[in-house]
């Protein structure tokens, strides 16, 4: 069934298609080859029927219009035209055979290149033939026909103007006479062959003098116009009409003005190139007048990359028109280059637009709001029914100021931009700094260009672009909004002028002037509008209206019906008839009031609406017109300098656009930062007037080339200007706030806000006819550049030891931090992903990482050889009595600040935080190392270091064997009547078969310490975990439903099976609610708390690190039970002839507290506290406590000291004894101390009577509920006293 429309149309109305892309990128513009309103579209054909004798006229306008067009389509061919000899191969003298035809193929190309300019040498001598011929039509004195109208005086000066330029650029290309001397002689060559080639050369000598010849194009235009007779009359009119336009600047728009500027020097030439014709043209224009003109602007935007200078243009020509030569107060004129430096001070406050910025800027606030309110009340007045006529007159009519408003503004600030390049390219840098040592010489482009601007005048120059782009694109938008109101505006001005203003004037001062008063009647005839004001009730008319005859005006509907060109084309013409009456040797200007009976109040009538006429046409051709004001893709040309450079085209670095662009960028200016697409519409701009202007598609292609390299350069820079300032952020926040709040400079490490959130959301960037999805492009390279930021700090990681664990995790916080902070405006990939990437950890059966690898083999290869433990501190120091062993590492990876903390300041501090982690490895370290691993990769360590364990065990063995071997038969008790040093050199007796076997006790010793290492990392790894566990129950005992009982044990504080996370989501599930549109996912939500119940209740019983690493050290030590702790023979505890590991171990601590106390490096330095925590754990778990606190040398010695110096003190005598022994008991008593510490630590973690532990194979699998065999405790084996 179908939908009925009006429903269909309702139902559209209710879809939105806007989305939050902000505006902040200029407007786009259908490209459009149709001509604007300006002219007339049907070539003024409906002139005729006004009946008003001008149809010469029209003709004449048509065919100079025609003219004028061909004539811009030679000025772009000789804009564009390049060099094509440099382009020509060069023969080898191995091919000199060939050369005849290699002047062929050369004549051949560049005979199309001279086909061009022959055209135009031709087309120059028909248009001022023409232009000459139309001119003296109307300089006869028996001149019959009317005119010229005032478009026609605009069609002769935009010829002339056309003309003009292509005479200067004819001057200006050096590559043409280049060319033609190539064709010239290659033509003299192959036309060797040919015959009849006298009307060629004939050809080629006209081309020649045409193309030598300065200001032949000019030259030629003034012997046409004198031949028959003069034209001072018609010059004269038009010098008047531009010195009036100039000096009232009222309804000229920029392009107008400057075709103005260009014109008035040779139309001063040309008419004052005889006394008579000078004297009388001074007598209608003071020559001060044109003085002041050409002062004011002394340089004229002619082309993008070339300026015109009247002075030098009135000097050039003196020289080939001497009768001018004696205006001396015009050729004293001073050229830019020739400017004194104080008038070039005055110049330059007028043309750069950083001395004008403010005022430009407070003119865009104010307008911006007002010409939105004008919208506003327009948007109000079209949503109402039967609003007031009056009301909804006035509101249209404030559009129309605001429109017109909008276009002088927009008008005057691209002419700022114009004349700001023409004033840069007439005064180049003289002493240009390149910030590239290598370069020494500069092209003149950079001098102009590159160099010629600074920073400031970059960023008032992006900010006018920004503020022309804007305006355009809020004028742009509401064009279909605002055309109606414009249409009738201009209808009801037109209406009230010839209906009221005229009828008025014919009842006045017209009455009696018949004449007059049949023109002003013919205007009325052409343009009123009568069926406007025939259907109105006099009863709706206001009541003022309601009086007699004679005061009364004629009231009409509005109606969006605007005059047409050709109507606005007569209306000038009459009211200028009306003026002048027809003279054009009227003393004064166009309306000026000598010779005139016109009262002065109707005269300015007359010429208010006179000028609102022309500028009628812009408003009706409102999108083009907007596109006009707004064109500044003239930045980017350069054809002139690419030709006096001798280069193809110049680096992305003299590019005007991308500097600008590149400004915005590196300078960090919030306010700039999201006008940094603006300067790409200059690209748009300019790849626009190449194809449709120009029409040449290698501008194009040479556009796009730069754009594509321009915008993946943005992107870069774009994405890493972002990244750096949220990393900054990042790094910002995470940094101590006390810190901050004490320090002096703490300012310098906050960051100042920055806008990028706008620019992240542009999806639509409109970029040479395509759309760019400018955050899909950010997304992509903020994702690549966090991989490589985490990639960069695993390999930074990697060069250092395992001290900067701490340091890892800071920076790694700061770029999570960084990332949830961009994820806030972008759509990036979760930052655990790219982590486990980096890592290569996104397997669901892979266990280990790059990390966990590295933390391993940094421990293996670097950390347990040679960091020493302190107990006291708890921590691991890098041994500085060990040497070194080299540690193959690779480089420190290079990268920019971004990658550590963003800037340099943050950096500073944050290095000065890893510094304080950076010498030792404690509990700090284990934290990060835990946070780092998680629970997947954390368990592999633990193992890896388990087996590294048990492989030491192994390699211990034999090393154990030899030293068992290498002792003595018996060893008997130290005897107390002996002494100290007696003791003390019995056991160095002992322990000289030790002698041989050096290596042997050195590899030893470094197998427990290593071991003891192991076994001290695991115990700080089961404190941080053990807190890590505590924490994490804490968060969950609630939602479990468990609580601490009496006897410490966990009780469920709730009746019911299920825990409070479970009754929860049930209890939603059950309950109905109209208000859930799915209700099965919260019975999949139940599902997953019964889930989440059972995984967090099977880790609430989670054992001990410290606890599993000893169960899986004694099962590694089972095997080698039978050679380290023997079971005497006898069933009692063998005294003398023990080789049990105890007493290995206490041979091996006696020697290396001995070395600690002589000349000889510390071996306690080199060994640390790690050996009594790996010898005392191998010891206990052996189930040798006992024995080694009763047998250990050194608690032997020190037992001896404390009965020999408690002797000495009961008989008073001084403890001489000791002497020079009291360092080594100190390191005895030390070492006794740590062995207790190490032993009352094991009984508590890992009691050996009668515990019900957990055993463990080799392979690392548990046997539950085994008892440990223990050996027989030594109190139960000694002799008791009294048996």
């Amino acid at each position: 069934m179908a939908v009925p429309v009006d429903e269909a149309i309702a139902a559209l109305s209710t879809f939105s298609l806007e989305d939050d892309q902000p505006e902040i990128q200029g407007p786009g513009f259908w490209v459009s080859s149709e001509r604007g309103a300006t002219t007339s579209p049907i070539e003024y054909v409906d002139v005729s029927a006004y009946r008003l004798s001008l149809s010469e006229d029209t003709k004449a306008i048509n065919q100079l219009n025609l003219l004028m067009r061909e004539g811009k389509e030679m000025g772009s061919v000789l804009y564009t035209y390049r060099s094509c000899v440099k382009a020509l191969p060069q023969l080898p003298d191995s091919m000199k055979h060939s050369q005849a035809d290699l002047y062929l193929e050369t004549y051949q190309v560049l005979d199309l290149e001279m086909s061009r300019l022959r055209e135009i040498q031709r087309w120059q001598a028909s248009a001022s033939s023409k232009l000459a011929a139309d001119m003296q039509r109307f300089s006869r004195p028996e001149r019959r026909i009317n005119g010229p109208t005032i478009t026609h005086l605009w069609s002769m000066l935009k010829l002339l103007d056309v003309l003009i330029q292509l005479d200067h650029l004819k001057n200006a290309k050096a590559s043409i006479p280049n060319d033609f001397s190539w064709y010239k002689r290659t033509f003299t060559q192959v036309s060797v062959q040919w015959q009849d080639t006298d009307s060629m050369r004939e050809e080629l000598d006209d081309l020649q003098i045409f193309l030598s010849t300065r200001w032949a194009i000019l030259l030629n235009l003034h012997v046409e116009m004198f031949r028959v007779n003069n034209v001072e009359d018609i010059l004269q009119v038009l010098i008047v009409f531009v010195v009036e336009s100039l000096e009232l600047n009222f309804a000229l728009l920029f392009p107008e003005r400057y075709i103005l500027l260009r014109v008035l020097p040779v139309l001063v030439v040309l008419a004052a190139s005889s006394e008579k014709d000078s004297e009388s043209l001074y007598k209608r224009v003071k020559i001060n007048r044109l003085i002041n003109i050409f002062k004011n602007d002394p340089v004229i935007p002619a082309f993008p990359d070339l300026h015109l200078s009247p002075a030098a243009i009135l000097k050039e020509l003196s020289t080939y028109f001497p009768k001018f030569s004696a205006q001396t107060r015009l050729l004293t004129l001073s050229s830019p280059h020739e400017l004194l430096p104080r008038e070039a001070q005055d110049y330059q406050r007028q043309y750069l637009i950083i001395n004008h910025i403010g005022a430009i800027r407070a003119e865009h606030d104010d307008f911006s709001i007002r010409f939105a309110s004008a919208l506003n009340q327009l948007s109000l007045l079209r949503s109402m029914d039967g609003a007031d006529v009056e009301w909804a007159k006035e509101v249209k009519g404030n559009v129309y100021d605001m429109v017109v408003e909008g276009f002088q503004l927009l008008s005057r600030w691209t002419a700022r931009i114009w004349e700001q390049c023409a004033w840069k390219f007439s005064r180049p840098c003289k002493d240009p700094v390149s910030t590239e040592s290598h370069e020494a010489s500069f092209s003149d482009y950079e001098k102009v260009v590159r160099y010629n601007y600074s920073a400031d005048e970059r960023k008032a120059l992006v900010e006018l672009v920004s503020y022309i782009k804007g305006i355009a694109s809020l004028m742009q938008k509401s064009d279909t909004l605002v055309a109606d109101a414009l249409w009738e505006t201009v209808h009801a001005e037109v209406q009230d002028f010839v209906q009221n203003t005229l009828a008025t004037m014919l009842r006045t001062t017209f009455r009696k002037k018949k004449d007059l008063s049949r023109i002003l009647s013919d205007m009325r005839t052409l343009s009123a509008d009568w069926m406007a004001n025939t259907s109105k009730p006099d009863s709706e008319m206001p009541a003022f209206q309601q009086g007699g005859e004679e005061s009364r005006a004629n009231f009409f509907y509005p109606r969006p019906v605007a005059p047409t060109a050709a109507q606005v084309h007569c209306l000038q013409y009459l009211i200028y008839e009306v003026v002048s009456g027809g003279n054009m040797r009227k003393p004064g200007g166009l309306f000026g009031n000598t010779g005139s009976d016109i009262p002065v109040n109707d005269l300015k009538q007359l010429e208010t609406f006179f000028y609102k006429l022309g500028f009628f046409l812009h408003i009706l051709d409102y999108s083009a017109t907007v596109a006009m004001l707004t064109d500044v893709g003239f930045l980017w040309f350069r054809e002139f300098y690419l030709e006096s450079s001798r280069v193809i085209q110049f680096p992305i670095e003299c590019s005007l656009p991308w500097m600008l662009v590149d400004h915005v960028i590196e300078s960090q200016n919030a306010g700039l930062l999201e006008n940094v697409l603006m300067p790409f519409d200059i690209y748009n701009d300019a790849a626009q007037q190449a194809l449709v202007v120009l029409k040449q598609r290698f501008l194009y292609d040479e556009i796009e080339a730069e754009v594509d390299n321009c915008f993946d350069i943005f992107i870069s820079k774009f994405c890493d200007a972002v990244f750096t300032y949220y990393k900054s952020w990042a790094a910002s926040e995470l940094l101590d706030p006390s810190f901050l709040f004490a320090l002096d400079i703490g300012e310098k490490f906050s960051v100042q806000p920055m806008r990028f959130s706008g620019l992240l959301k542009m999806t639509r960037v409109k970029l040479l006819g395509r759309t760019i999805n400018l955050r899909s492009l950010t997304t992509e390279r903020i994702n690549k550049v966090f991989r490589e930021n985490i990639e960069f700090l695993f390999d930074r990681f990697e060069t250092q030891d395992l001290c900067a664990i701490v340091e890892l995790e800071k920076l790694l916080e700061i770029l999570q931090l960084a990332h949830e902070l961009l994820s806030k405006d972008l759509t990036l990939d979760s930052f655990s992903l790219m982590l486990n990437e980096m890592q290569e950890n996104v397997s669901l059966v892979s266990y280990s990482s790059r990390l966990a690898s590295q933390i391993w083999t940094e421990m293996q290869n670097d950390f347990l050889p040679n960091f020493i433990l302190c107990n006291t501190t708890q921590r691991f120091v890098r041994s500085s009595k060990v040497p070194p062993a080299p540690v193959p590492k690779p480089s420190v990876p290079h990268a920019k600040p971004n990658f550590y903390c963003g800037t340099q300041d943050l950096n500073s501090a944050y290095q000065s935080y890893a510094r304080l982690h950076s010498a030792f490895f404690g509990l700090p370290h284990m934290y990060s190392t835990v946070r780092l691993l998680g629970s997947r990769s954390l368990p592999w360590l633990i193992r890896a270091l388990l087996d590294h364990l048990s492989n030491k065990i192994t390699t211990l063995e034999p090393l154990i064997t030899g030293l068992q071997d290498a002792l003595p038969k018996s060893i008997g008790l130290l005897p107390f009547d002996g002494g100290v040093a007696g003791c003390v050199r019995i056991v160095q007796d002992h322990l000289n078969c030790w002698q041989s076997k050096s290596e042997l006790k050195i590899e030893a010793l470094r197998g427990i310490k290593e071991i003891g290492s192991v076994l001290y990392w695991m115990s700080l790894l089961d404190i941080v975990l053990r807190e890590v566990d505590t924490s994490q129950f804490m968060q969950t005992a609630p939602w479990l439903g468990l609580t601490p009982g009496v006897d410490g044990q966990l009780v469920q504080f709730q009746d019911s099976e299920d825990s409070p996370i479970i009754s929860l989501f049930k209890s939603i599930a059950t309950t109905s609610n109209p208000s859930f549109s799915n209700p099965s996912s919260l019975r999949v939500l139940s599902r997953q708390a019964e889930a989440a119940d059972l995984l967090y209740k099977s880790n609430i019983n989670a054992g001990s690190v410290l606890e599993y690493s000893l169960a899986f050290t004694s099962a590694a030590l089972d095997k080698y039970c039978s050679k380290w702790s023997v079971i005497p023979k006898t069933g009692f505890v063998d005294i003398t002839t023990s080789k049990d590991f105890y007493r290995i171990y206490s041979g091996l601590q006696m020697e290396y507290l001995e070395e600690a106390v002589q000349a000889q490096p510390s071996r306690h330095g080199m060994l640390g506290d790690s050996i009594a925590w790996g010898g005392c754990t191998i010891i206990y778990l052996l189930g040798q406590q006992l024995h080694f606190e009763l047998f250990d040398f050194s608690h032997q010695v020190l037992n001896v000291a404390e009965v020999e110096v408690a002797a000495i003190a009961s008989a008073h005598k001084n403890p001489h004894i000791v002497q020079g022994l009291e360092g080594l008991l100190e390191a005895m008593k030390k070492g006794r101390r740590m062995n207790n510490h190490v032993f009352s630590m094991l009984k508590a973690r890992c009691p050996l009577e009668d515990k019900q532990a957990c055993a463990i194979r080799q392979s690392g699998a548990p046997l539950h509920r085994i008892k440990f065999d223990n050996t027989v405790s030594a109190f139960e084996t000694l002799p008791q006293k009294g048996a």
